[in-house]
């Protein structure tokens, strides 16, 4: 992904100076469309922007390969990631503080971004997804995640049939050790978004960006 990459945006390019920042992240197979929905349930102070990934999958796209076991390879999640941070460093200035918001396989994306760079995000949130495993990858510097403790939002369905148990339980020990968390369970969602996930999230915003005590 070196050009830059396919954006829906919820304001015109003169109406985003001096607005908070909240980048999306879709899942795999899915478009930049797919969560774009969601910008008008949340807090209307941000200026969203829903990000395409940049691999062909499926009827969508993917931000990186994955195996029929949803194994990937780190490297290709961080020369994912570099080239969203690429991007974002281009678009970045104009705005009061930049968050980001990843679904399953966009909640890499969002956590390996926080993961690099930890002082340039003022919060994630991760829904139905899983933190990656950096096996050792300089990109991570997990030390000053731990040192900054970033607010993170982590919400899922216990019963969600798509994420292994082992990513769970990995992505829950790392949080727990990296973030201030704000995790939320909820039943009957499965591998997906309900509305009192988004209410969760809009509030999460609200309290942790907006309004920072």
């Amino acid at each position: 992904m070196n050009e830059t990459p396919t954006v829906l945006w919820s304001r015109p390019e003169n109406e985003r100076a001096r607005t908070p920042l909240l980048v999306i992240f879709h899942g795999y197979g899915a478009d930049e469309a797919d969560l774009f929905s969601l910008a008008a349930q949340l807090p209307p102070d941000f200026t969203i922007a829903s990000v395409r990934a940049p691999l062909a999958a499926g009827p969508g796209y993917a931000w990186f390969p994955l195996r029929n076991d949803l194994s990937y390879s780190v490297s290709a999640v961080t020369e994912s990631a570099a080239a969203v941070e690429l991007w974002l460093d281009a678009v970045r200035e104009q705005h009061t503080s930049v968050s980001l918001l990843g679904f399953s396989q966009g909640m890499c994306m969002a956590t390996s971004l926080l993961r690099h760079r930890p002082a340039d995000y003022a919060a994630v949130v991760g829904l139905s997804g899983f933190v990656v495993d950096a096996e050792g990858d300089p990109f991570f510097d997990d030390a000053a995640v731990a040192a900054r403790k970033p607010e993170i939002f982590w919400g899922r369905d216990q019963a969600d049939p798509v994420i292994p148990e082992s990513a769970i339980e990995a992505t829950n020990t790392w949080m727990h050790g990296h973030a201030k968390l704000t995790k939320v369970l909820y039943s009957g969602m499965y591998h997906g978004i309900n509305a009192q996930e988004i209410a969760h999230v809009g509030e999460f915003l609200q309290y942790k960006v907006l309004n920072p005590s």
